[in-house]
């Protein structure tokens, strides 16, 4: 479910990234910041589990801000 989410979370800031560049850089801080505070809170498990439990908040942040520049590039590539 929470894949779904992410993914979804992706494509919409893709999206808004293509048709509305400057508009698109606030959602994708906020949901880097929420992903942000996912990955403190779970790093904070000792040893192992620290990694364990943050990587996947890392991993979906990574994915947002790629979605978002990708949008962002695609839109620059434009010809009009």
């Amino acid at each position: 479910m929470i894949i779904v989410g992410i993914v979804a979370v992706c494509v919409i800031l893709a999206v808004l990234a293509f048709f509305v560049p400057r508009l698109s850089r606030h959602p994708e801080r906020g949901t880097q910041r929420t992903l942000g505070m996912g990955s403190r809170a779970g790093s904070k498990a000792p040893g192992i589990l620290g990694r364990i439990f943050s990587k996947p908040f890392r991993s979906s942040s990574k994915a947002v801000g790629h979605s978002g520049s990708a949008g962002r590039r695609a839109r620059g590539h434009m010809p009009f």
